[in-house]
């Protein structure tokens, strides 16, 4: 891109501010587009008219408590889950992006001290969000949400200066639509049947409905969100062959977002599409899902907030291995041991579970190895699971010998309920067995605020700094008094 490139796209995206600073002087909504009125459209049907409505009252519309605070602890967990992954190698690619693309200095990077456009920093940001697996997720629609919707609703906060409340109810809205999406096309059967990536799909159209809230679109705009939305969702299961994690940060976190801000602000600025993708000739659900019920776009929209339904990891490691190591850490109060004690571990998943955390290269996201950190170290901290060097240590190599891994039908039947099973057998003959039917930090076993807050503390800490890192969690859950979201930048960044 040449330096005459540059100055057309920043004289652009400034454009777009100037309009929506000038409509929310006047609160009327933004039209800038020829036909961008807030009406139904004439080729939407039902489910659209009601979808796309919901979509553009979002940014208005008070989010219901129990929702808000469950908004805030993802806010915060997906903050926390960048600032870790600063210094992990999808992180260092992303930072590498983002400073040979810091011509347009809009929005913040996470974790550094780098400015650069709404559109890459969303990109970045997404990446930084899913460097490991610390980031959360959302069973029913088989999908990692923040990742995605956190960075875009942040990326265009910033580049709309849109205050504390906007971007939190534009978060708990990403949430809702891109969940509603993947669920719609069949969650985690339709990624196994496709071989494309649920996770993609739903991120996808959650940042671009985040983005599109900031932004303040009308019911039109946020349907040719939703097309343009379709026209991007893509993603190949392949991700699940990725060693070093990079692509699948892309796949999951930083595509979708800045796909989400793109489509954001090219509508913003006049962009206009079709006012019904999800029916019609040639639709969204009839290329990826012929059977789909597009109802379920907006079953019980407005009741049930799906970040409500989102679960938190207590552990940062692989979904699959937080019930095992729920297991352990339970067995151990009861029975303590130490390492040399135990003869076997055997530890059952459902089979789906059991193919994606198998002996993998990864540290965080191999069950084998994380049990045998696990059965040393009392616990499973952030820096063990993202030390590779000690996959070679001949301490867990020897612990790590001791662990089988049974892929369980039974279990599989129950997905995507998280169901772990350990048995541990002593070198004295004790054998003790702990089934955890409810992982903590899921919807069924939930984190309260302190143990959210500790976790995010000891993920951020080491790199904002103690101090910095406080008043970043006060501001957090005080959110919604915030005036304008930029102001957060100064606690975001790394000096």
């Amino acid at each position: 891109m040449d330096s005459g490139d540059r100055l057309t796209r920043r004289h652009l995206l400034e454009r777009a501010g100037w309009i929506f600073a000038a409509a929310a002087a006047t609160g009327r909504p933004v039209r800038t587009g020829p036909r961008a009125q807030a009406g139904p459209g004439k080729g939407a049907s039902a489910v659209m008219a009601t979808l796309s409505t919901y979509m553009s009252e979002a940014a208005g519309r008070d989010v219901p408590a129990d929702a808000l605070e469950k908004t805030k602890h993802h806010v915060l967990d997906t903050l926390a889950a960048m600032v870790s992954g600063v210094e992990l190698p999808p992180g260092q690619v992303a930072l590498k992006f983002a400073r040979a693309h810091d011509a347009e200095k809009t929005a913040t990077v996470v974790g550094a001290s780098i400015l650069c456009s709404a559109i890459d920093a969303a990109l970045v940001n997404g990446m930084l969000a899913h460097s490991d697996e610390t980031d959360d997720s959302h069973a029913p629609s088989h999908s990692h949400p923040g990742c995605a919707v956190v960075p875009a609703a942040l990326a265009a906060g910033e580049h709309f200066g849109v205050s504390g409340a906007r971007v939190l109810r534009a978060v708990a809205l990403g949430y809702d639509i891109g969940t509603r999406v993947t669920m719609t096309l069949g969650g985690f059967p339709f990624q196994m049947e496709t071989h494309r990536s649920s996770h993609n799909f739903a991120s996808n159209f959650g940042a671009a409905a985040a983005a599109g809230c900031a932004a303040g679109l009308t019911s039109q705009q946020m349907r040719w969100l939703l097309d343009y939305s379709a026209q991007q969702a893509s993603g190949v299961a392949a991700w699940q062959r990725d060693t070093e994690h990079v692509e699948k940060s892309l796949v999951f976190g930083g595509m979708p977002a800045r796909n989400g801000v793109t489509n954001a602000l090219l509508i913003a600025l006049g962009g206009t599409g079709v006012d019904d993708i999800m029916s019609g000739d040639d639709n969204f659900l009839l290329t990826n899902a012929p059977k789909a019920d597009p109802a379920r776009l907006i079953d019980k929209l407005g009741e049930r907030y799906e970040v409500t339904r989102t679960n938190i990891k207590k552990w940062t490691v692989g979904s699959p291995i937080q019930a095992p190591l729920d297991a352990l850490e339970i067995l151990r109060k009861r029975h303590p041991w130490e390492p040399d004690q135990v003869q076997q571990v055997v530890v059952r998943v459902a089979t789906s579970e059991a193919k994606t955390v198998n002996n993998r290269d990864m540290p965080d996201i191999s069950m084998q190895h994380m049990i045998a950190v696990m059965l040393l170290d009392k616990t499973a901290s952030f820096a063990a699971a993202h030390d590779k060097a000690r996959m070679k240590d001949p301490m867990v190599l020897r612990q790590r010998a001791k662990v089988q891994l049974v892929p369980d039908e039974e279990l599989e039947r129950l997905y995507p309920r998280r169901i772990g099973v350990v048995e541990v057998t002593l070198t004295d003959g004790t054998h003790l067995t702990e089934r955890v039917e409810a992982v903590r930090g899921t919807t069924d076993n939930p984190m309260p605020r302190d143990e959210v807050v500790a976790k995010c503390r000891d993920l951020m800490a080491p790199f904002l700094g103690a101090a910095k890192c406080k008043r970043l969690i006060d501001d957090i859950f005080d959110l919604e008094h915030l005036e304008d979201v930029r102001a957060l930048r100064p606690l975001l960044q790394r000096a």
